[in-house]
Order: structure tokens, then C-alpha cells, then sequence
């Protein structure tokens, strides 16, 4: 523990107190400031200033990384139309009603995220107090409810990320991995930082981004200089 308190110390070192650094400087800092023997998570989160019970407020959508987040998602697709599409795509898991009660029944969820059919959402729908508690309910905002099946599997696999804020206003986001080169990191963190500023509701008075921070699993926040 001490050793790591020690690792720890050391990067810390390397952050300018009270310093907010670009998005070349942070993608930079970043990978020198991973404590970790493994291959790191490079997190982004941004404090916002919303009222998220106005509707207008309540941020969701998704992002497409130019080089994916380092994290391979399973795709499990739910549709009777759309079946050799959603496998020739490249779903991990393919098929209609015997997969719902295969996870109603066993509590199955080797997956990470279900696509559908907009002709499955009746079905779907009723499996809301289990899937929603997991986060794992389609929606047409976050893209995973299509009749192009195809199309969202492959966004997904190529390293579409969902965005939703929370009841407080905050973001968080996984953008990469300590092994991507510095400007990798930096053009996954660019288009996130832009569509954040550029979601920005109307009917915000003010600072928007009240404060942004990158990081590693288990390392320092590196403060980001955002105006919006």
C-alpha cells in the first residue's frame, strides 16, 4: 500500500495545482499518470449546470469515438425482421422472444447492450423493472432502437459511446485507454468535449460547464480548460 501511496505521490507531482490544462496538454498528462500495472481506463467527467427535472435539460444521446474506447462491447440484438442483418453485423447474440425469457427466466445478461426492432419495443417494453435498473433498456435517443439494426450494431462495435446525465448535472464517460497514443486520446476527448459544449440548452444562464476532468482508473483528475 505504501509503494502505491508512493506511485501515487509521484504523478500527482506532475499536475499543476489549480492549473487547467488544454485538451493536447490533459490526452498528454494523462498517460503519465496512470498508477496502474494494467491497461488503464481514460475517464472524462464534466460537471454541468442543468435543471434536470426540465425536460429540455435532460442530456442523452450518443457519441461516436474516431478510435473507439479500447472496450469491446456484446451486442445482444432483439428483432424478428431483421435476424441474418443483425448477425451478418456482427451481434454477439441474435433472436426474439426465447432471449427475454432466457434472461427473465435464468437472470442472463452475459451482454453489455441491447439493440432492437422497433416491432420487439411492445415485448421489451414489459421487462422494464429489469432491464431499466441495469441500464440496459433500448431507446430510440441512444440509438439502439432501429429498424437499420445493422447500422447500430456496427456504430456500437466501431466505439459508439451513450452519454446521460445524471440527477445532479454530471457526465461521465470512458474515452480510451492508457496504451492509445496521446493524439488518440486527444481526438476521442476533442469530440467529446464538443458535443457536450455544443448540446448546451438553450435556457442555460451562465457557466454551463462548471468543471471537466480526465483521468485514469485509480489516478489524479487533470483539470480541462472548457469554455461553455
Amino acid at each position: 500500500m505504501k509503494k502505491l501511496h508512493k506511485k501515487y505521490a509521484a504523478v500527482l507531482a506532475l499536475i499543476e495545482k489549480g492549473k487547467r490544462y488544454t485538451i493536447a496538454e490533459a490526452s498528454d498528462l494523462v498517460r503519465k499518470t496512470s498508477t496502474t500495472k494494467f491497461d488503464s481506463t481514460v475517464e472524462v467527467s464534466f460537471k454541468l449546470n442543468l435543471d434536470t427535472k426540465q425536460p429540455d435539460q435532460q442530456l442523452r444521446g450518443t457519441i461516436a469515438l474516431p478510435y473507439g474506447n479500447g472496450k469491446t462491447k456484446k451486442v445482444l440484438a432483439i428483432t424478428a425482421s431483421k435476424v441474418d442483418e443483425a448477425k451478418a453485423a456482427g451481434a454477439d447474440y441474435v433472436g426474439g422472444a426465447e432471449l427475454l425469457e432466457k434472461i427473465q427466466k435464468e437472470n442472463w445478461f452475459d451482454f453489455d447492450v441491447i439493440v432492437a426492432t422497433p416491432d420487439m419495443m411492445g415485448q421489451l417494453g414489459r421487462m422494464g423493472r429489469v432491464l431499466g435498473p441495469k441500464g440496459l433498456m433500448p431507446n430510440p435517443k441512444s440509438g439502439t432502437v432501429s429498424m437499420d439494426i445493422a447500422k447500430a450494431i456496427t456504430e456500437i462495435k466501431n466505439g459508439k459511446v451513450e452519454y446521460r446525465a445524471d440527477s445532479a448535472g454530471n457526465i461521465h464517460l470512458s474515452i480510451a485507454r492508457v496504451s492509445f497514443p496521446a493524439e488518440k486520446i486527444q481526438a476521442n476527448l476533442q469530440t467529446v468535449v464538443d458535443t457536450i459544449v455544443r448540446i448546451r440548452p438553450a435556457a442555460i444562464k451562465g457557466i454551463y460547464v462548471q468543471n471537466a476532468v480526465v483521468h485514469t482508473t485509480m489516478g489524479p483528475a487533470i483539470k480541462l480548460a472548457i469554455v461553455g
